[in-house]
């Protein structure tokens, strides 16, 4: 008998429930915390692309979503993610809140892109605000801009249009789609235009 793992049970449900987010979003909200990030790993680059079209509009995702209330200023709040590059597509977004920002309703996030080149690649650090298209729906990455100081522990900041950041992060901005509670999906754009990169992310349970 054939026992179904999470990455399997998930990627069966967005194929065949793209059509209902909302049973998608039960998966996701019933699994255990571990589960969750083994989940939305496993998934690939074309249900990726489904995942992202089928929430369109669903579950509104604010920066509160991405670093809750609850959370200290200035503490890192873990995004495990799986990408739709070539290679290293595991890696994290780390975000945190300044001390500037109201807790219930920031206008503003810092973060940065945690995975295995970084060293090479540069940190890839961002502010994250509403979308100016979709303020009450969707969270714009922004890596044109980086941020003003740097949270303790985090690595040097690094602007994203000089070196090899510039062919990795340079002129982009990811568009962040709410899917549960703790997942969200994304999407890149540089320079405006859609890159045809996805990517998925569940936060760690806080």
């Amino acid at each position: 008998m054939t026992v179904d793992t999470p990455e399997r049970e998930f990627g069966e449900r967005v194929r065949e429930s793209a059509g209902r987010p909302a049973e998608i979003e039960r998966f996701l909200d019933g699994l255990a915390p571990g589960d969750r990030v083994t989940a939305v790993r496993g998934l690939g680059r074309r249900d990726q692309a489904k995942l992202f079209a089928a929430v369109e509009g669903f579950r509104p995702v604010g920066l509160a979503d991405l670093v809750p209330p609850a959370v200290e200023v200035m503490s890192p709040v873990r995004h495990f993610g799986k990408n739709t590059l070539p290679a290293f597509t595991h890696f994290e977004k780390r975000f945190c809140r300044p001390e500037s920002e109201d807790a219930a309703n920031p206008k503003g996030l810092y973060g940065f892109n945690f995975q295995s080149m970084s060293v090479v690649t540069g940190p890839g650090y961002f502010v994250a605000e509403a979308s100016a298209d979709r303020a009450d729906m969707e969270v714009w990455v922004d890596y044109h801009r980086v941020p003003p100081v740097q949270p303790q522990g985090w690595p040097t900041i690094r602007r994203n249009d000089r070196g090899l950041s510039r062919f990795v992060y340079g002129f982009m901005i990811d568009t962040l789609r709410g899917v549960s509670e703790h997942v969200t999906v994304g999407s890149a754009a540089r320079k405006g235009k859609d890159m045809g990169s996805w990517f998925v992310l569940a936060r760690e349970a806080l």
